[in-house]
């Protein structure tokens, strides 16, 4: 890959990161996550390799997918309450879809089929990236929305993630 394509690659994660982070209204929040999203397919299929492209195909299905429901969840608590803050999601609807949303952009269990084939088809240092710096914007969103989300449902991802996680992780053969 040209030093170039590679750094822009690597900054404009940093960039993406940053924004969401560091933002407060739901449409900055989803920019954030999507130039996070298209700044790491280019190292994901930098080999230019069949199983590395289809594991940037499923890494862009899966996280546009999620990044949809995002948006869909701020427009609806929007419509229903008039507020675009991030901190502000009160409409029980809005927040089941982001809590979706988000175990998807994770890969917590219930959306976790993705992230096997995604990690084994990228080479070490984009795994690294994925399973590191990707995970940060989420899991902020998640702070920032976590007074209320369902603590039920967040408890039991978070149990059947950690569960699941180390009882399939036995059964990997590809370390």
């Amino acid at each position: 890959m040209n030093p170039h394509a590679k750094l822009i690659s690597i900054m404009s994660l940093l960039l993406g990161t940053t924004i969401t982070i560091s933002s407060n209204h739901w449409m900055m929040a989803w920019t954030g996550l999507e130039i996070n999203t298209l700044a790491i397919l280019p190292l994901i299929s930098k080999p230019h390799h069949p199983r590395a492209i289809e594991a940037a195909v499923k890494y862009f299905l899966v996280q546009a997918a999620a990044s949809a429901l995002v948006l869909f969840s701020s427009m609806s608590n929007a419509w229903a309450t008039g507020q675009w803050d991030i901190t502000q999601l009160s409409h029980p609807m809005s927040c089941l879809l982001l809590t979706v949303a988000i175990a998807m952009k994770l890969g917590l269990v219930p959306f976790h089929f993705w992230y096997p084939e995604v990690l084994q088809g990228s080479s070490l240092t984009t795994a690294l990236l994925l399973s590191t710096v990707m995970k940060f914007p989420p899991i902020t969103i998640l702070f920032l929305t976590s007074h209320s989300l369902n603590p039920t449902l967040l408890t039991s991802l978070a149990i059947a993630s950690t569960a699941l996680g180390g009882w399939m992780g036995l059964n990997q053969t590809q370390t």
